[in-house]
């Protein structure tokens, strides 16, 4: 069985997100939320409290053991992008992009 947890509209640009779920996936919850911890990366925080939601749903949702989870997908979605501007050389405006992100993890159980 198949249990997800979805986080939207994290102000973090996906490309920084996808190199800390890439150390979690295929990993069981329990070590994959241990490994978070030690991760110094803002990235590491959030992915840790999708992980943590993830769980919770397994156990109270479809009344799964949390030792038994392993993370069959840790997705990072493109969100939409805040425009903003940078003041630029005598006086002009230079435009940038505030990168979002969506936060999907999909755990299953052993079976």
């Amino acid at each position: 069985m198949e249990v997800q947890a979805l986080t939207k509209y994290v102000l973090i640009s996906p490309k920084k997100a996808r190199e800390v779920t890439r150390e979690i996936q295929g990993r069981p919850a329990a070590e994959a939320q241990q490994l978070l911890k030690f991760i110094p990366r803002k990235a590491a925080r959030l992915v840790g409290k999708t992980l943590h939601s993830a769980i919770a749903n397994a156990e109270n949702n479809n009344n799964l053991s949390g030792d038994q989870l392993i993370i069959s997908k840790a997705i990072i979605e493109e969100g939409p992008s805040l425009k903003r501007f940078r003041a630029g050389a005598r006086g002009s405006a230079k435009p940038y992009k505030k990168r979002t992100s969506h936060i999907r993890i999909v755990l299953s159980d052993n079976q």
